[in-house]
């Protein structure tokens, strides 16, 4: 029963911290005077995909056998499935719900194919063209990440400089494109939570707040990770099973969560943006350190998993590329994650 209790008090408590994790982190990027986009992409996204970088860094370089090693390999390969699957399909649910709430229906196009409405984009031109090169960057990394995995050669361990180089290009890349975003959401920040009545907080008290909610993010993660390896068992669900389906999401657990709140806000274009960054990181960090650490050999399991992804990507590209992305779509792509459960059955059977 503890470890039911455990993993609701952990949700609640990474819930509330991404938060005021959410509302420090607006204000550490006009402090660094970075655009709105790559709040998302670099600041969001780097903040709460760290503590998962550092686990997996932990597992490929201290574990004790070859079998422990792999679980590093793992994380690599479960967090971009729960982050292209899950994480935009729960963002897709939250917006729909929202706009169902906002009595959306009226603004919406007429006109569409045997006179139904059709629902509005997830955002503009821009936005789409801008959601849609992120995706394009992902997707090659990703090929190639899950290409090294199913060949064997002397000199695989010295590419994982590459990744790690790939990334610093991205990341040079967010910060110097400035604010080039859509239209249409809602500039204001909110009070930074530290120092409600300033107007303009100080930067010590903003840092302060950013590292104090990571610190939170990190610690109720790993709880609420090891909560659910606990639970596996008592459900009749194998460690692979649960190591496999379970873990990776509760490690993005901070990226749906971040998504969500900023989508009550009205910033879909912020929620969207940490989930793309998020899966750069985990595509490029991650796989450099497996890949300088482990074998980087893939299963049949891993395998699935690599193609469920990309098969989640394209989806996504291609209705990004044709500015047809609006919220219902953007949800059936946790649908992906289904097709990756089902397709685990007669693999692990």
């Amino acid at each position: 029963m503890i470890h039911y209790v455990l993993l609701v008090v952990c949700a609640v408590a990474i819930y509330l911290s991404c938060e005021w994790f959410v509302n420090a982190v607006e204000w550490l990027g006009l402090r660094l005077n970075v655009g709105k986009t790559a709040v998302g992409t670099i600041l969001a996204a780097f903040g709460t995909a760290l503590p998962e970088s550092v686990v997996t860094l932990v597992a490929v370089t201290t574990g004790a056998d070859e079998n422990a090693r792999d679980i590093g390999i793992g994380a690599a390969m479960g967090g971009p499935l729960a982050l292209s699957t899950i994480a935009y399909g729960v963002t897709g649910m939250t917006l729909m719900l929202k706009r169902r709430r906002e009595g959306s229906a009226a603004p919406q196009r007429a006109g569409a194919a045997r006179g139904r409405p059709r629902a509005r984009a997830v955002g503009d031109e821009r936005d789409m063209k801008r959601l849609a090169k992120d995706q394009k960057w992902f997707l090659p990394i990703f090929a190639v990440k899950v290409a090294l995995g199913l060949v064997a050669f002397a000199f695989k361990p010295a590419l994982g400089a590459l990744f790690f180089a790939t990334y610093a290009v991205y990341f040079w890349r967010e910060i110097r494109s400035g604010d080039d975003g859509g239209q249409g959401e809602d500039d204001e920040l909110e009070p930074l939570r530290f120092q409600p009545k300033a107007a303009s907080p100080s930067t010590p008290a903003v840092v302060g707040q950013t590292l104090l909610t990571l610190a939170v993010i990190f610690f109720a993660s790993q709880l609420f990770v090891r909560q659910l390896d606990a639970i596996g068992p008592m459900l009749g669900l194998s460690t692979t099973v649960t190591a496999l389906l379970l873990s990776p999401v509760a490690t993005e657990l901070p990226e749906v969560m971040n998504a969500v709140i900023w989508v009550r806000q009205g910033k879909t274009r912020l929620a969207l943006a940490n989930i793309s960054g998020a899966m750069m990181i985990q595509a490029t960090v991650p796989s450099g350190l497996g890949l300088i650490f482990t074998t980087w050999k893939f299963d049949a399991a891993l395998i699935w998993s690599g193609a469920i992804t990309m098969a989640a990507i394209v989806y996504l590209l291609l209705t990004m590329r044709a500015h047809r992305l609006t919220p219902g779509r953007l949800a059936l792509a946790g649908g992906f994650y289904l097709v990756f459960a089902l397709g685990l059955i007669p693999i692990l059977s």
